[in-house]
């Protein structure tokens, strides 16, 4: 993995910028929240689930583009709780001048803006990072532990998951 990139990701304004954004509007939040940890821990489950994909079906994807599309997969989630948007789709938008400036080349800036527009539901995950942004997601979630599961819609969601139904 060249390192650099994802040096660069994690030093840029903008990215750091986001994150920030996205911790002031969760302050409050009794559900799971979208700082560092959770980015980091999805980078890491999906880059595990990547490598059971098995080679020939993830050839073109690398440590490199898993840990860019997970990093930057919840960047967008402050203009939902400001606008209403899908932090998704704005979320893929934003991450473009991010992955530019850490030296993705255009190919694999459209894999993992592409990836992080789809990660929030498997039936509209076209692509295979998207589906492992997506299990990844709901994966480092601690729902079992939660105190407020009783009142979230992703403990469902979780059971699912556990139940291997999604892949």
């Amino acid at each position: 993995m060249n390192d650099a990139r994802i040096k660069a990701i994690l030093n840029n304004t903008q990215y750091q910028e986001y994150i920030r954004k996205n911790q002031d509007r969760e302050q409050q939040r009794k559900y799971c929240k979208h700082g560092w940890e959770h980015s980091f821990d999805v980078a890491r489950v999906a880059y595990i689930l990547a490598l059971e994909a098995g080679r020939d079906q993830i050839a073109v994807l690398n440590k490199e583009l898993v840990y860019a599309a997970a990093l930057l997969h919840d960047i967008g989630r402050w203009k939902q709780y400001d606008n209403g948007v899908d932090h998704a789709r704005v979320g893929a938008e934003l991450a473009g001048e991010i992955l530019q400036e850490a030296g993705f080349n255009e190919e694999e800036i459209h894999t993992v803006r592409e990836a992080i527009r789809c990660h929030r539901r498997p039936e509209q995950a076209a692509c295979i990072l998207g589906t492992i942004l997506y299990r990844a997601d709901k994966t480092v979630r601690l729902c079992r532990q939660c105190t407020a599961r009783d009142d979230c819609n992703k403990f469902s969601e979780m059971e699912i998951i556990q139940e291997g139904r999604v892949y």
